[in-house]
């Protein structure tokens, strides 16, 4: 055997290679003794000296050590669970965790030898830890992004490469001169425009701020569904909160209780973007919620919102009326502002006086009056209705009938010639009228005001990636289709992946509706206290989808995933 001349123990992968017979020993000490020196790794060493690429060094070490293989190039690192291990850990030991599942943490390493790195993060984590084996040049870049330094990201942001504008900034910032030094940290300014800019390139419809005792995070609500996109360093949440809080002009100063606020970012001569901001004190810190209302949202037209072409016809046909009250419902985020605020953009006439009241304003458009109602000084919906009555209205929007009083204003000004819409939060629209039957408005009124009541709920819809599925037709069945709809005509399809959707197979949301036109023979039912089954059933005799039923059709159209349409019509 030849003396080793660094001294250097042979272990690890080099000693299994010579034991495979793949090294000599005196090559398998050359190799450390180099990557000793040159502050490298043996996989480094036996690819530069071309004993083994790194794909048959990973190959090698999965087999002879029994861990699973993982091509990082199929990785996508938005899925990688942030803060599961230090940043230090992943950068000492070039590891980064891939998923956690109850008290197991699995992580990608390229030399699962390194047992002081498997140790270390197991004492860190406190979990489990299953080593996956991965080649290391596809690795680092991974390591790379995981363990750079977020304050380091903040400083790079003091360059100009965003140009957004807050307007009315200088105004606000003047109504608290106390705060506005506190705040004017650049990194802080330039992070949160780079995070507001992201939500709105990525199509989010709200931006979570959440402090918790070890770290912060941030996440955006795309489609539906929370995505966390950056972990900032804990000690700027109160400069971050100030931030935003100022140019909400909320009051600063105060942090335990909830403010309500507005802030409008504009992008170009031509587009602004409001947010509405809302504070919520919690145990680590200020928790904030910004609500992104985009004004586009409401002049996208009737057929971008997914009506089928008879629950359009439905729908028009009952906002063209002088008079009568056209009710929207479904649970937050629905949609419901949406759907009301295009209605409202179709009758925006020069011949029309349009009335507002709501909860706060989320969309403006030119040509309604809109007002804010604020419980704190009695201006609530039943206040701001009133006074409406009194200002010569055409049509009436009420944000949300929430008690007896505004119900009863509302169906009075519907009954005496104006045209009411409002929003409802009931699970469909039969049981509407029970709700409101239960408030104790009276049947006769509920029969001779209302024209329509839709139902609404945003479905997920595929992105041009979709796959075709297969599916048992016993499940079809189950879901609701009918033996003649499993005739072979159409395609299922489900969600596929790729960069535009980055990974998930969907894009954008598609509304699914049930529109329910009042007619004679509802209205007998409602003025003989029938319930919502009864209505359900009348209203299924005259041709009314259900919410099941047109999420179904939806999937035969192959605009969203069956898996999609069961899970947000829950029945």
């Amino acid at each position: 055997m030849a003396a080793n001349p660094s001294n250097t123990p042979v272990s690890g992968i080099a000693r299994a290679m010579v034991q495979a017979g793949k090294l000599k020993e005196a090559e398998a000490e050359q190799l450390l003794a180099q990557a000793a020196a040159e502050g490298s790794t043996v996989i480094e060493q036996l690819a530069k000296n071309k004993k083994a690429t790194p794909l048959e060094t990973a190959r090698f070490i999965a087999e002879t050590f029994g861990y699973p293989l993982l091509d990082l190039a199929a990785y996508e690192d938005a899925n990688i669970p942030l803060n599961a291990i230090d940043r230090k850990l992943i950068a000492t030991h070039k590891v980064i965790p891939l998923h956690k599942r109850g008290n197991r943490l699995s992580v990608a390493i390229a030399d699962p030898t390194n047992l002081r790195a498997l140790d270390e993060i197991r004492f860190q984590t406190g979990l489990a830890v299953d080593p996956i084996v991965v080649e290391e040049p596809k690795l680092l870049p991974f390591v790379g992004k995981q363990s750079e330094s977020a304050s380091e990201t903040l400083k790079a942001m003091t360059s100009d490469d965003i140009n957004l504008d807050f307007l009315d900034e200088a105004e606000a910032a003047a109504a608290d001169d106390g705060g506005a030094t506190e705040v004017e940290d650049a990194p802080v300014v330039k992070f949160l425009q780079k995070i507001l800019l992201d939500a709105i390139n990525d199509g989010a419809s709200d931006i979570h701020f959440e402090p918790y005792e070890k770290f912060y995070r941030i996440r955006f609500r795309i489609d539906g569904i929370l995505r966390e996109v950056a972990q900032p360093p804990l000690a700027i949440k109160e400069k971050l909160a100030s931030r935003v809080k100022v140019i909400s002009r909320l009051n600063i100063a105060e942090k335990r209780v909830p403010q309500d606020g507005r802030m409008r970012l504009v992008l170009s001569k031509t587009r602004a973007i409001d947010f509405r901001v809302s504070t919520l004190p919690t145990l680590q810190g200020e928790k904030i919620v910004m609500r992104i209302l985009d004004p586009s949202s409401a002049t996208l037209g009737i057929e971008a919102l997914g009506y089928e072409p008879e629950q359009k016809a439905a729908l028009l046909h009952a906002v063209e009326r002088p008079y009568g009250m056209v009710l929207v419902t479904g649970p937050t985020g629905s949609g419901k502002t949406v759907s009301l605020y295009t209605c409202l953009n179709l009758l925006n006439k020069p011949g029309i006086n349009i009335s507002t009241a709501e909860d706060p304003a989320e969309i403006n458009l030119p040509g309604i009056n809109q007002v804010n109602v604020d419980d704190r000084v009695g201006l609530t919906f039943a206040a701001a209705l009133k006074s409406f009555l009194r200002q010569d209205p055409d049509i009436i929007m009420v944000g949300e009938i929430r008690d007896y009083e505004t119900a009863e204003i509302s169906i009075k000004a519907a009954q005496t010639g104006h045209l009411v819409l409002s929003t409802l939060h009931t699970n469909d629209a039969p049981q509407t009228l029970t709700r409101l039957m239960n408030m104790g408005i009276p049947t006769f009124n509920i029969a001779s005001s209302i024209l329509i009541i839709t139902a609404q709920r945003l479905a997920r819809r595929l992105c041009n990636c979709k796959q075709p599925e297969t599916i048992p037709a016993e499940a079809l069945l189950n879901a609701g289709f009918s033996e003649a709809d499993l005739d072979g005509s159409w395609t299922l399809y489900g969600p596929g992946g790729c960069e535009r959707c980055k990974g998930s197979g969907y894009k954008g949301r598609v509304g699914i509706y049930q529109v329910m036109p009042i007619t004679e023979d509802i209205q007998r039912i409602i003025l003989a206290n029938g319930n919502a089954m009864d209505i359900a059933a009348q209203a299924q005799r005259e041709g009314v989808k259900d919410l099941r039923q047109s999420g179904l059709l939806k999937v035969k159209q192959g605009v969203t995933s069956l898996e999609e349409v069961l899970s947000c019509t829950n029945e």
